[in-house]
């Protein structure tokens, strides 16, 4: 006998491909239900619509996400790798988590109540990761912070500026480069120490 959780996970990942090669939008159970090899009424059974498939994938995804930077995270021993790994982590998975980034930033996807509510999630979610790695730290006197919430406000807001151009023009950029170059400023600022 077939296990229920483990056709609804087959469903998800097979779906989170075809989602992310066509879009939501042009993406259709037929299409779903053909590359599971099987009929659109059993692609039904599991799930009641595209858009319940959609946010079964996002939250899979998410789920990915956390996973991956939790490990990174308690891999790195000093707190300026564990936000090296952190930054690495979360930037580099934008290949791999297409739809999750979809859903975060395509404005169509807009009228789906759990788009907004897994964007507010995710906000959350990594200020309070910033915020803890900012802390520690602080604590171990290897950062320089008065205000752990400010600073991982403004890192967030940093990540998600460089989160536009490797989102549309992945191809095209220096990734490693880039982030390089964040974590350098982030550290050890502009400003001349003489």
């Amino acid at each position: 006998m077939i296990n229920k959780e483990e056709f609804r996970k087959k469903i998800i990942i097979s779906a989170g491909q075809i989602f992310s090669r066509y879009g939501f939008k042009k993406t259709t159970m037929d299409e779903i239900a053909k590359a599971l090899k099987m009929g659109k009424s059993s692609v039904y059974y599991y799930f009641a619509s595209k858009e319940e498939i959609f946010e079964a994938v996002i939250l899979h995804e998410a789920n990915i996400l956390r996973n991956e930077l939790t490990t990174a995270i308690k891999s790195a021993e000093s707190p300026i790798d564990k936000m090296k790994n952190y930054i690495f982590v979360r930037m580099k998975s934008f290949e791999k988590l297409a739809n999750y980034y979809n859903a975060i930033f395509d404005k169509n996807l807009d009228h789906f109540n759990f788009i907004e509510k897994i964007r507010e999630k995710y906000d959350r979610e990594e200020l309070a990761i910033l915020r803890l790695i900012i802390y520690h730290g602080a604590r171990r006197k290897v950062f320089n912070v008065t205000n752990s919430e400010y600073t991982a406000l403004a890192i967030q807001t940093t990540l998600k500026g460089l989160e536009v151009p490797l989102f549309w023009k992945k191809k095209e950029l220096d990734i490693e480069e880039r982030l390089n170059a964040i974590l350098n400023v982030l550290f050890y600022g502009i400003v001349r120490k003489d």
